[in-house]
């Protein structure tokens, strides 16, 4: 006959958790939180945990599986909570993960079918900027795009797509535009932000501007910006991340731009605005 295993009295931490299949630091949580009694130290100072903690481990365990939060599981065993309320807040929470989980799916599926970074982007700007050939966007037009979207939403970069669509499709205006880049970036702290090469690249990006509006428009974009309004509303799920509004975003992206080319970008802003006193 094989010997019978006699069931230990009281186990350690180690044992305690993977009998339960959690792990120690998880046990020491649930001590720190009050979901889980701390038990007396034995005699070799070491905590050891009896057949109600197990139990207790085994039932945390299983409602972890199903998605119950931690200060649910303590109101449930304190029973300062209906189950009712647990039960409704728990199928509040898998409604919002599977529509996250969706969204997710959704974002797989248009950078399998854009095979870019674009696909990442939401649905209406991928879907603006799709039918451009491959390479036609660079790194720094998404990079402008995401910035956009994270600042005025989907809609507001969706409109500014029209800008990437135009510089794809007008060799001439992407070739100003990538000389108005390089005289940018040469406009680093040694350029005093009152040399009038400032004055001269900011009415350079205002012509360049009102170029691309011009071609916007000869183009129909404008009428494709109008239909986005009716898209976005109808679309609109209220998803959207408003933890901060539009200003405040603004003024926490960070650029480290000189003072010269900050400057010029103030002097391009006014002369837009047909602010003859750009330095008023």
């Amino acid at each position: 006959m094989y010997p019978s295993p006699t069931p230990p009295r009281d186990v350690r931490i180690g044992d305690a958790a993977a009998f339960a299949g959690t792990t120690p630091r998880a046990i020491r949580h649930y001590h720190q939180i009050g979901l889980l009694p701390e038990p007396e130290r034995g005699g070799d100072g070491r905590r050891r945990y009896g057949y109600d903690d197990m139990i207790r481990l085994l039932w945390i365990r299983r409602m972890s599986e199903a998605g119950i939060s931690l200060d649910d599981m303590r109101a449930a065993f304190d029973e300062a909570r209906d189950v009712e309320d647990v039960l409704g807040r728990l199928e509040e929470t898998l409604a919002a993960q599977e529509a996250a989980i969706k969204r997710r799916r959704a974002a797989v599926q248009r950078l399998r079918a854009v095979g870019s970074p674009l696909g990442l982007l939401s649905p209406m700007v991928t879907d603006r900027l799709s039918h451009l050939p491959p390479g036609a966007l660079r790194p720094s037009d998404l990079d402008a795009l995401l910035v956009t979207e994270r600042i005025f939403g989907p809609l507001g970069a969706a409109i500014q797509a029209s800008v990437f669509i135009t510089l794809a499709t007008h060799p001439d205006l992407r070739a100003e535009a990538d000389r108005l880049d390089a005289a940018d970036a040469a406009l680093d702290d040694t350029v005093d932000p009152h040399d009038p090469q400032v004055e001269e690249l900011a009415a350079r990006h205002c012509a360049h501007h009102e170029a691309l509006l011009r071609a916007i428009e000869a183009d129909g974009l404008e009428e494709a910006e109008e239909k986005l309004f009716d898209i976005y509303d109808d679309e609109a799920d209220g998803d959207e991340d408003t933890r901060m509004s539009a200003f405040e975003a603004v003024t926490k992206m960070p650029y480290g731009f000189s003072p010269a080319r900050t400057r010029c970008m103030e002097l391009t802003a006014r002369l837009l605005h047909g602010d003859s006193s750009a330095d008023a």
